[in-house]
């Protein structure tokens, strides 16, 4: 069982386990529900669209990696709002990150709450971030949130939660590589300690 409060929990056989890479993951999950979706927001909406059919979890688990502003290296956040942070239609005049005529908020509110962790606000966009200027955001992805929407739109419930690898500045990449690496055994410790 995942134990997110004293009163919330779910079945670990029906949780989907969503990472964008092997590595996030690393053997830690090899015998939960696991799915690796690849780098970038549409290969995370196709994956876990195909997933959600075939697998139908009562439960989505997003793990990975991600730049944190505000957060140690190493530290885990739970985000429970999500931010398109590369949609700009600025220029035919609506708002920063605001998705044209689709009805969806700027920021995006869909994810469970975990008890001890903090609460970040996660910037999903197609790019690497190493120059972090946004206040409107505190984690920086590249897959969260096509994976919260999907998991609204399908009523199942969401859970995310990221490891932070580095700072999204200059060093970023080279934090990254080296931190990555880490993800899985911090994700164990908090979500179930008998595997």
């Amino acid at each position: 069982m995942i134990s997110l409060n004293n009163e919330l929990t779910y079945p670990i056989s029906e949780t989907l386990f969503v990472f964008a890479l092997d590595y996030e993951a690393g053997k830690v999950f090899d015998h939960t529900r696991k799915l690796i979706t690849g780098i970038g927001k549409v290969n995370a909406a196709i994956a876990l669209t195909k997933a959600i059919q075939e697998k139908k979890p009562k439960l989505i688990v997003n793990l990975g990696s991600a730049g944190g502003y505000g957060f140690s290296k190493g530290g885990l956040i739970c985000c429970t709002k999500f931010i398109q942070r590369d949609m700009d239609a600025q220029g035919l005049g609506f708002k920063k990150f605001e998705t044209p005529l689709s009805g969806i908020p700027i920021i995006l509110e869909n994810g469970l709450k975990m008890d001890n962790l903090p609460e970040g606000i996660c910037g999903t966009g197609d790019s690497f971030e190493m120059n972090h200027i946004n206040t409107e955001y505190n984690v920086i992805d590249m897959e969260a949130y096509p994976l919260a929407l999907i998991a609204m739109q399908e009523n199942i419930p969401f859970l995310c939660l990221k490891y932070i690898s580095d700072d999204a500045g200059s060093d970023a990449a080279e934090d990254w590589s080296v931190q990555v690496h880490l993800a899985s055994e911090a994700f164990k410790q908090i979500l179930f300690t008998e595997i």
